[in-house]
């Protein structure tokens, strides 16, 4: 390969040399010596001096002691609290909210989308976050990032992706605030009316490849209309989109705020509530009902009322006045949440915040009354449930995929210290180790 093809493939994906450097035989071992071990969250309990032994990228064992001198690769971290890597419910990958997003949806190409979201592949990983749930993206360029991460050709994390989201014409997730020959060419296929058109949106986006179906119930804080944030399916459409998915062996999750298309969305069926800023007594009652899962991404809520108060606010004013709204009562909500026995997954909708800074919802979460332990059992194994893959990730178990990661500090003291991961490991694979 030529070397400016080697260097151009580094500057984009900025691999580091533990990215890049030469991994072991896939049957050989690695042996992880972790000084404070939480290796299964569910638990809770830290254990010492332990070692975890890793054999083609999966946990073989766990050894009391430190092991593995002379038998394997060694990697030593007894002076790191070691614990399963980070699942993030919600973000979107294939960019980032900024003052040139108005014009970056017209000039950027499906493969210049795909490359953003290689990069922020990249920094999502190296921030310990080794499996994410994209909500919501190019269906084209997010399922080609996602397979790409599969195939081990882009550094990231495990990948589940909705494709484009499921929203009634000009509602959130429709598009909005351009000349009508533009607002055409953007529109997705997954805009729809109707129960009958709903049906076949659902079906197009798993045709594509969706892992799981993302609707958008109710309005949203970002899109540039002043449509307020309630329901918009109507519950015809709501159900037919509830059955046309389980059907088809896909759960559904909801880009929901108003109290009006949470429950709703509920009483159809859907399984899980991403945001769920004006979630109500009903609402409650519904999601304990069914087991439904909140992802209350209080990062976003965070980050869109501190831009839209700022004197360099690049909001639109319809967005400003929704950010404004919605904003400031996501804490309280998951707060009462909490309270009321609501199952809570971690999920940040990065991509409004910035990329890399997911573990700030961590002190979210416990500012609504979580503690260190159920703040990372929300990014671990609740997140791992929520997805349905708690018997591939979300703890270090025999048999389960060897993420991993590792911090300086005490995150059950101090939960801020996962915002500085100091080493991944994804699939026995180092990513970062400094």
């Amino acid at each position: 390969m030529k070397a400016w093809i080697i260097a151009a493939l580094v500057a984009l994906f900025g691999l580091a040399p533990a990215a890049a450097q030469v991994e072991p035989a896939a049957d050989a071992l690695t042996f992880v010596q972790a000084g404070r071990l939480l290796a299964d969250p569910a638990m809770g309990q830290v254990q010492t001096e332990q070692t975890v032994v890793i054999q083609n990228g999966r946990v073989l064992r766990i050894d009391d002691g430190y092991t593995g001198e002379g038998q394997g690769r060694v990697v030593d971290l007894r002076d790191s609290f070691v614990l399963p890597g980070l699942i993030d419910s919600h973000v979107h990958l294939l960019g980032q909210q900024g003052p040139t997003n108005r014009i970056d949806a017209v000039t950027m190409t499906r493969s210049a989308q795909a490359l953003e979201g290689a990069y922020y592949a990249r920094v999502t990983l190296e921030a310990g976050f080794t499996t994410v749930a994209n909500l919501g993206a190019n269906s084209e360029a997010i399922f080609a990032l996602r397979d790409a991460v599969a195939r081990g050709r882009v550094p990231g994390p495990r990948i589940l992706a909705s494709g484009a989201g499921i929203s009634v014409h000009g509602g959130h997730g429709d598009s909005h605030g351009y000349r009508p020959e533009v607002l055409e060419i953007l529109r997705s296929e997954a805009v729809c009316s109707g129960a009958d058109d709903c049906r076949r949106a659902v079906r197009e986006q798993i045709r594509l490849g969706a892992d799981v179906i993302k609707i958008t119930a109710t309005g949203g804080v970002l899109s540039n209309t002043a449509a307020g944030l309630g329901q918009q399916f109507s519950d015809e459409e709501l159900q037919a989109i509830v059955a046309a998915a389980h059907s088809m062996g896909r759960r559904v999750t909801a880009h929901a705020h108003g109290a009006d298309g949470i429950n709703a969305f509920l009483r159809a069926g859907g399984d899980s509530i991403e945001h769920g800023t004006f979630l109500d007594d009903e609402g409650i009652r519904l999601m304990r009902q069914s087991g439904a899962w909140l992802v209350p991404t209080l990062l976003a809520g965070d980050f869109v009322a501190r831009i839209a108060s700022s004197p360099n606010n690049f909001l639109s004013p319809a967005q400003t006045a929704k950010a404004l709204e919605a904003g400031p009562l996501m804490l309280d909500m998951c707060r009462r949440a909490h309270a009321a026995g609501v199952r809570i997954a971690f999920g940040t909708d990065s991509g409004v915040s910035a990329h890399g800074d997911n573990a700030q919802e961590f002190a979210l979460l416990v500012r609504c009354g979580m503690t260190p332990l159920e703040a990372i059992q929300a990014a671990t194994i609740g997140a791992a449930e929520h997805l349905q893959i708690e018997d591939e990730v979300g703890a270090l178990r025999p048999g389960m995929g060897a993420d991993l990661i590792a911090v300086s500090g005490d995150p059950l003291a101090d939960v801020t210290v996962l915002q500085n991961v100091g080493f991944v490991m994804r699939d026995g694979r180092i990513y970062r180790d400094n």
